[in-house]
């Protein structure tokens, strides 16, 4: 009986934990849609210790940089997106935004290419890409 009891508050125990881990990304996302992004940095950053294959708290993580204008963390943040999810559009969406800007048109074209291959939700902004590159390419040949 006392094992029995044990284990039942043991399992409730650990129900809550997990529980309450899982609200880190809710609440974060919830302050990041309201534009506290310090607040939910912390949140998803703590989601991520909690939740270290959460890609999706990499990928918010991404856009705070972006908005702190830290490229690096932001460009970390992406490829950890992508290493835990290969077909999440809006990473790879990002990181292709990231390489034209870096001129590395080489290396956007290749994502771009994969982006064509994995594009569900996000396939509009395929001729996007396409005129940022030729613009890119026009200004270098000149």
């Amino acid at each position: 009986m006392k094992l029995i009891l044990k284990t039942f508050i043991l399992f409730c125990f650990s129900f809550t934990l997990s529980a309450s881990e899982d609200n880190y990304f809710d609440k974060a996302k919830q302050l990041f849609e309201e534009k506290k992004f310090d607040e939910s940095k912390f949140l998803f950053q703590k989601n991520i210790v909690y939740n270290p294959k959460d890609a999706k708290s990499y990928l918010y993580l991404a856009k705070i940089y972006e908005l702190e204008e830290n490229e690096r963390k932001q460009e970390k943040n992406i490829n950890t997106t992508l290493l835990l999810e290969p077909r999440n559009e809006e990473a790879m969406y990002l990181l292709i935004d990231i390489q034209i800007k870096k001129s590395n048109f080489s290396k956007a074209e290749k994502l771009k290419n994969n982006f064509k291959k994995i594009c569900s939700v996000l396939c509009d902004k395929i001729p996007s890409i396409n005129s940022r590159l030729k613009e890119f390419e026009k200004k270098d040949a000149s």
